[in-house]
Parts: structure tokens; C-alpha cells; sequence
């Protein structure tokens, strides 16, 4: 099973890819149909609410009356907190109860308006944001729904910007053009992504990132870095000591294949093996082939180089998630040639010159196992360099 999770802002156009989702196969679970379910008439929901504000808040047919229920909590923080207290937990219960009941292949789409707001996108494995312009939201607000301009600003305004639901997004979906242009992306994030995703999760299959092929720099690799490691400190809860963006994509200016590398400290092995299961149905499954740094001291001293390896189970999103005992030799290598890289301008341009050149020599080869040896011997040798660099400033592993 793959949830998914869905937002955007209001006027953006989600229930129009929601339905398109559903007709596709996947199984909606909507919060905003839940939390009118969970306060209908006759429902504890509903009872709760009475019993908070008044009697006066259910109307003479039995149903909650929204409009004087907006006016006790509009403006008052705590009242908005207690109303808040009561539905939330309730929409959460109904929607577990929804998704348990769904197939063990499904695609599970929970349409969650205030996912940003609600500082909720750790808990997906994968958040796709409908995105339209503020003024064209207002101007379909109006148009189509017959709000008032000026409501449909407050309510705009209201609620997360662009920047904030950017940075919460995996998949930012454009629903600025026809109805048939999103459709068909639509149509292409289920057929490439969603589905293949699914099914490497069902199968525990992480995605393997192939040949070196070397791309220009990102400037949003540290942005999804830091998606991806809240997604992981999530999943890990009091077993994690931390998640880092390590690697060449966290070296600003530096070539790099196009897969983001993190590390995740424990405080164990055991540790690190009792997290599989929450890691991979967080999207990274393990790869138990891999379990050190440096296999001759692995059987010795595990403690020394031995880690836990995981990988993305997304094609969208190459990810590798090295787990590592917090303060260790491997821990501190990643960190401390991470920084030196991004310290140092000759040693980068002399990593960059060497990554483009084992990536002519190897860039054909369907892994990358030989791409990775080839660097190997100038990893040894420069490892010395970093720990002088390390040792004569004011750095730290952190």
C-alpha cells in the first residue's frame, strides 16, 4: 500500500486531480467529507461541540450550525483550539479506519486541505501539491463559486503560500492550463510514479540508481534533502539521533549523480535493524546486502565501519539512507569530508575532475560499482588532508 498525500490551496483545483486519481484506481479518503461525518447529526462529534459552546450551535433540524459554530471560534485562538481538539482526533480515527479496510496493493489518497498547515507532510510517503496562482484561484473563486472577493482573499490569505507548500511538495502539479493538460498529468504521475511506487513497496524492492551519470548542480537538492530527512526523523521517532544530507549533492557547485544521500545516526546496529520496518513503510526499504563501509572491518569491529543501508522505494526520487552508530568512524568520515569539500575549492575541483573522469570511463556500465571504485584510492588519500583540515580549525561533527 502506498498513501499518498494531497493538498493545495483553496481554489486550486484538488478535487478536480482527486476525482481524476479515483477514476484512475486509487482510494480517496477526504478529510473534509470525514470531518463533516464525524459531527453530523446525532454523532459524539456533534455532542462534544454542544457541550463546549452551547446548545445554540445545533440547529433545529439536528445538524451543526457551521455559521454560528465560525463565529464563536473566528477570531479566538483558544476556541478554535478547543473546536479543534474535538474534530481532529475524530477525522484521524475515521480516516485510519478507512485506510486499514483499503487492499494491500492500494493507492491511498488522503485529499488533506491544511496538509502544510498542519505540519503534516513527514507523515506521507509522498506529497503531491495542486499549485494555481493566488489571483486566478480568486478569480475561479468568484467566477465559478460565487464567493465574494474579498472572502475568497481572507481565505486565501489565510492559509500557507506557495513558498510553504513548495517546500512541503514532492510532486508540484500545475493546474494553470485546460482540464485535459491536467489530466494528463495526472495520467502520468499515476502511470511513472505512483504505481511502480506502490509496487516496490509491496515488494520491499528499493529503486537502484544505475550508471554515473553526472548532472549539473541543483539548487534544490538541499531542499529535497531536507523533505526526505524530516520523512526519515519521522519514521525513526526516539531511535534517531538525527538525519544529514551527505554526499556530492550536498556540496553547492559539485557535479553529482542525481540521487540524494542521507545519514541517519543511532544509537546501535540493533537500533538500526529494530527501524527496517518503520523505514520502509516510510518509502526505503532495506538493502541487508550492504552492511559496511568497509567490509574487511566490518566482522572485527562493526561498531567501527558497519552500517544499515536503505534506499527509496520512489523511481521519482532516487534516496540512499545510510544508517550509522552516532560518533563513529563512518559517522564522522561522511560528515567531515562533506564539509571539507564545501571548505576547500581546490579539493572540490580535483573531486569534480576525478567524478567526470571515472564517469568516461564507467558511465556505460548499468551500476555504478565501478564508478565508485575508481575513486576509492583518492577517497584514501584525501581522507588525511580532511582530518588536518578538521583538526586545525573550529569544525565538529554535528
Amino acid at each position: 500500500m502506498l498513501r499518498v498525500g494531497l493538498t493545495g490551496g483553496i481554489g486550486a483545483g484538488k478535487s478536480t486531480v482527486a476525482r481524476r486519481l479515483v477514476e484512475r484506481g486509487a482510494v480517496l479518503v477526504d478529510s473534509d467529507v470525514i470531518a463533516r461525518e464525524v459531527v453530523a447529526a446525532g454523532s459524539d462529534g456533534l455532542a462534544a461541540i454542544a457541550e463546549a459552546f452551547g446548545p445554540e450551535v445545533v440547529g433545529a433540524d439536528g445538524e451543526m450550525d457551521r455559521p454560528a459554530v465560525a463565529s464563536i471560534v473566528f477570531g479566538d485562538p483558544a476556541a478554535r483550539a478547543r473546536l479543534d481538539a474535538i474534530v481532529h482526533p475524530r477525522v484521524r480515527e475515521r480516516s485510519d479506519e478507512l485506510i486499514a479496510a483499503a487492499d494491500r496493493d492500494a493507492i491511498v489518497v488522503q485529499d488533506v486541505p491544511l496538509l502544510v498547515e498542519g505540519g503534516m507532510a513527514a507523515a506521507f510517503p509522498l506529497v503531491v501539491v495542486v499549485g494555481l496562482d493566488a489571483e486566478e484561484r480568486v478569480r475561479r473563486l468568484v467566477g465559478a463559486r460565487g464567493m465574494a472577493e474579498a472572502d475568497a482573499r481572507a481565505r486565501i490569505g489565510a492559509q500557507a503560500d506557495d513558498a510553504q507548500r513548495r517546500a512541503a511538495a514532492d510532486v508540484w502539479l500545475d493546474n494553470s492550463g485546460s482540464g485535459a493538460d491536467t489530466r494528463r498529468q495526472v495520467d502520468a504521475l499515476w502511470d511513472e510514479r505512483l504505481v511502480p511506487f506502490e509496487e516496490n513497496l509491496r515488494a520491499g524492492r528499493p529503486v537502484r540508481s544505475g550508471p554515473a551519470e553526472l548532472v549539473d548542480p541543483d539548487p534544490t537538492w538541499p531542499d529535497q534533502a531536507r523533505r526526505l530527512a524530516e520523512r526519515v526523523a519521522a519514521a525513526a521517532g526516539e531511535r534517531g539521533r538525527g538525519v544529514s544530507h551527505i554526499g556530492s549533492t550536498a556540496v553547492p557547485g559539485l557535479v553529482a549523480k542525481d540521487v540524494i544521500d542521507l545519514q541517519l545516526a543511532v544509537d546501535s546496529l540493533d537500533d538500526a535493524d529494530a527501524l527496517a520496518g518503520a523505514l520502509a513503510a516510510a518509502g526505503f526499504p532495506a538493502r541487508p546486502e550492504i552492511t559496511a563501509d568497509n567490509p574487511k572491518d566490518a566482522e572485527p569491529d562493526p561498531a567501527r565501519w558497519g552500517k544499515r543501508y536503505h534506499a527509496s522505494a520512489d523511481p521519482g526520487r532516487p534516496v540512499h539512507l545510510h544508517l550509522r552508530v552516532h560518533g563513529s568512524p563512518g559517522w564522522t568520515y561522511a560528515l567531515r569530508m562533506r564539509d571539507w569539500l564545501r571548505a576547500d575549492p581546490g579539493a572540490r575541483a580535483e573531486y569534480e575532475a576525478l567524478k567526470r573522469e571515472a564517469a568516461a570511463l564507467f558511465g556505460a556500465d548499468p551500476d555504478a560499482a565501478r564508478y565508485a571504485a575508481h575513486k576509492e584510492p583518492w577517497f584514501d588519500a584525501a581522507d588525511t588532508r580532511a582530518r588536518t583540515w578538521a583538526s586545525s580549525g573550529a569544525w565538529s561533527a554535528t
